[in-house]
């Protein structure tokens, strides 16, 4: 048996082989990002280890005086970068957000509509015969929006009819959640927030996928579409850490600010704060830039990854106008199976239902698809030019079959030319670096 020391080594070995790995891979998970040497320093400090229940100003708990300031300032930042009247960034996560925006604007037993998870809908917005938070947690009762499966978007046409068909049965859609987690064209909005207004309904926008891209003025604005409401995580296409924020109106901010405390969060993980805020700083500085580099670089890998072979969805509209792409790898495996293989070669992608795999008989475990982002290879500097590499790396392993630890160690040596942070204001150390501090 291993002793307690030999326990508390083994978990540090295990930190610093998982930092050695990420140096040398290449990260294509849509959820993920790298954040910056500064968000990083805010995570190791004293606030990680503080209570501030309550809204700044009006805490529960004393010793905030400087927690409060740095709060304070991430709200004000916040409503800069999306012109919001209202933020509240107390959900220590996007799915924490959403449930704070549903104790908001439902009751148990409310129609909920979303896309469904196939779809790609989140599972926040899932039924409770699923395990979906909107069903299991909060008792809503979920109809979907009808997705147009060429177009990757949802049909404006058979959600008005179904808005209508709801009604007239009088069970109208109380809340309608907008966004997804493959989420790879701007929803529409605009066209249907009246069609759900006019039934009494509260619109809502999960932001967690293009939080950064809004941010950096590359997506839709939903709050100027009609949204009442967006929620949002600060890590996939923002800058990081790891949680989670709400924007609406000002008309809203109470109901929001209960439903966050004391209804989801009693302490919201303050050294995240601080790092949202560090986070925020440095997308006003360079978030137009980023987001810009995003799509382009997505747009670049999926016509790439199309060049050479691979079924990547909606190539008549240019694949993407995000950070993600879909692709149909059924022609060579299924989903789960190619993940497993390409992360063997040191690609970190994650497989993905597709939205007509449930009714072709696959399931999340062995999908008909995988999904591509590129949020982080771009904040490690990578353009245009290496989203071909890139490609090149991901055919050599399912197209061609080439021995996968050759691949492995060309990719660890592709990576080698990019070990910084970018679209940040200093980035002295690596951004897989390990940083001991025992």
């Amino acid at each position: 048996m291993p002793t307690p020391r030999e326990e508390y080594d083994q978990v540090f070995n295990l930190l610093e082989q998982h930092h050695k790995w990420f140096k040398e891979s290449i990260p294509l998970i849509a959820s993920e990002n790298i954040p910056s040497p500064a968000v990083r320093e805010t995570m190791a400090t004293d606030f990680g280890n503080r209570y501030a229940e309550g809204w700044p100003g009006e805490r529960v708990y004393a010793g905030c005086r400087f927690i409060d300031k740095v709060e304070f300032k991430c709200i004000e930042l916040m409503k800069k970068l999306y012109d919001a009247e209202f933020v509240d960034v107390r959900p220590i996560s996007g799915v924490v957000a959403n449930l704070a925006v549903y104790t908001a604007f439902t009751e148990p037993n409310d129609i909920l509509m979303a896309l469904s998870i196939p779809c790609g809908g989140h599972i926040t917005s899932g039924k409770k015969e699923l395990g979906g938070t909107a069903g299991a947690v909060k008792g809503l009762v979920v109809e979907y929006l009808p997705l147009d499966y060429k177009e990757l978007n949802i049909d404006v046409d058979k959600t008005k009819k179904k808005i209508q068909e709801l009604a007239a049965k009088g069970k109208p859609p109380k809340f309608a959640m907008f966004g997804a987690s493959v989420f790879p064209f701007p929803h529409p909005v605009r066209d249907l927030a009246e069609a759900f207004h006019s039934v009494g309904a509260t619109v809502g926008y999960d932001a967690a996928h293009v939080a950064g891209l809004i941010a950096g003025k590359q997506f839709q604005d939903p709050l100027r579409e009609g949204a009442d409401v967006a929620s949002l995580s600060t890590h996939k296409t923002f800058f990081g850490p790891q949680h989670g924020s709400i924007l609406s109106w000002e008309k809203h901010a109470e109901k929001l600010k209960k439903a966050t405390f004391p209804g989801m969060v009693s302490n919201h993980h303050l050294h995240a704060v601080a790092g949202l805020t560090v986070a925020c700083a440095e997308m006003l500085e360079f978030g137009k830039e980023y987001a810009s580099q995003i799509v382009k670089n997505a747009k670049a890998l999926a016509q790439a990854l199309y060049e050479r072979g691979f079924e990547v969805l909606a190539a008549h509209k240019g694949f993407t106008e995000s950070h993600v792409i879909l692709i149909d790898i059924t022609k060579h495996g299924d989903g789960g199976t190619i993940e497993e293989t390409l992360e063997k070669a040191n690609i970190i992608i994650n497989r993905n239902l597709l939205p007509w795999d449930i009714k072709e008989g696959r399931h999340f475990m062995h999908p008909g698809g995988i999904r591509m982002g590129v949020s982080e290879v771009t904040r490690l500097g990578m353009k245009e030019s290496e989203m071909k590499e890139i490609a090149e790396f991901v055919k050599r392993v399912i197209i061609d079959a080439a021995p996968l630890d050759k691949v492995a160690a060309d990719v660890a040596e592709f990576r080698k030319g990019y070990q910084k942070v970018h679209y940040c204001f200093e980035n002295a150390t690596e951004a897989y670096k390990y940083v001991r501090i025992r």
